[in-house]
């Protein structure tokens, strides 16, 4: 089984059962990834399947710290062997690094899990950053608006997303850009 169907057929064995909306978000999430093709170099199977798999950490077979990146690349690495890039980048998505601060577990993260290429990591981040939590498509000013309120405002998640939102607009900026730089057109949303 190729790296693509082993992702998918993971992520859904975690996700799709006990977290139904969950499971939608990461199609979504890997239907955003699949458009990135163009300036990947390379990495488009890569970014597919860490684009799938982002969110296993919330799956209730394998949570164990409450942090979901931390969680999803532990499984990934120990019990999984999954590929070294891909729980990477599970591990430092959207902007974890600043959610384990919070959490205190930055240490944690950082000692276990090397980033990724900075150009990945953006990718991945606009790839979960432009889906809703239904699988459509969205703008990162009104994921970070549904994700403060769906969480509520004195919540960790809900500090998290306003300390991180001027790195994530940056980041799907950055995206953006280099898509029109291949000539690829970004739909507004």
């Amino acid at each position: 089984m190729g790296l693509i169907e082993r992702a998918y057929s993971l992520a859904e064995s975690l996700l799709s059962e006990p977290l139904p909306r969950r499971w939608a978000h990461s199609l979504g999430v890997a239907e955003r990834a699949r458009s990135l093709g163009p300036i990947l170099d390379g990495d488009a199977a890569l970014m597919e399947a860490a684009a799938v798999l982002h969110d296993i950490g919330y799956s209730p077979r394998i949570a164990s710290t409450g942090f979901h990146p931390l969680d999803g690349a532990r499984f990934l690495r120990d019990q999984e062997g999954m590929d070294d890039r891909v729980v990477r980048l599970v591990a430092h998505h959207s902007c974890a690094l600043l959610e384990a601060e919070e959490r205190g577990l930055r240490e944690a993260l950082e000692t276990e899990f090397e980033l990724e290429r900075p150009a990945l990591v953006d990718a991945l981040l606009f790839c979960d950053m432009t889906t809703t939590p239904d699988g459509g498509c969205t703008t990162s000013q009104a994921r970070v608006a549904e994700i403060g309120e769906r969480y509520g405002p004195d919540t960790i998640v809900a500090r998290f997303i306003q300390r991180a939102a001027p790195e994530i607009h940056a980041a799907v900026e950055r995206v953006e850009g280099r898509l029109r730089r291949v000539g690829v057109v970004v739909q507004p949303m």
